[in-house]
């Protein structure tokens, strides 16, 4: 007898990647827990193989130290939804870009006290602009400055608000 997939639709039915993406809606990043991996654009698709549910994923940047974290939680939620056996896989091309986070992310980040990526990063190296304004995300003041290119994780870097004269770390437009 096949496996109980709790009243989810049967494998590879239109509805099933509603279903996926609302599972994987509750993973979090581990990095950064407000924010999920759907919402920070790092699953970017899901397929059926034969049966088997394939969700494919692009880690931030290469060499993440959560990637594995993450494939490993996607993987847990998936079974604990009725997934039997999904199969996580990497893609590292094309490379993860912020313009991928979604709008909901982007607010998460903020309301976190991270300033999101200010600007589209393709835009951004087409046009070569340079640096730009990234308000402070806890007061919303521009007066800002840049202290470090590398903050907490080397996706960030770090910031401080001249006016509320908190630091904080900016997700940086890659």
């Amino acid at each position: 007898m096949g496996s109980d997939r709790s009243g989810l639709p049967p494998a590879g039915d239109e509805g099933d990647v509603n279903a996926v993406l609302a599972v994987l809606q509750e993973v979090p990043d581990p990095e950064v827990p407000v924010v999920s991996v759907v919402e920070l654009g790092i699953v970017r698709d899901t397929a059926w193989l034969d049966g088997r549910l394939v969700v494919n994923v692009t880690p931030t940047y290469s060499g993440c130290p959560a990637t594995e974290v993450i494939e490993q939680h996607i993987h847990e939620a998936l079974v604990a939804a009725g997934y039997a056996d999904p199969l996580i896989q990497r893609r590292l091309s094309p490379a993860w870009t912020t313009d991928w986070l979604t709008d909901a992310g982007r607010e998460k980040l903020r309301a976190y006290g991270i300033a999101p990526p200010v600007g589209s990063a393709s835009k951004r190296s087409l046009t070569g602009q340079s640096d730009p304004v990234v308000p402070c995300p806890l007061c919303g003041s521009n007066a800002t400055e840049r202290v470090s290119e590398f903050g907490s994780t080397a996706c960030k870097a770090l910031y401080r608000c001249r006016d509320c004269l908190e630091p904080f770390d900016y997700f940086k437009c890659l």
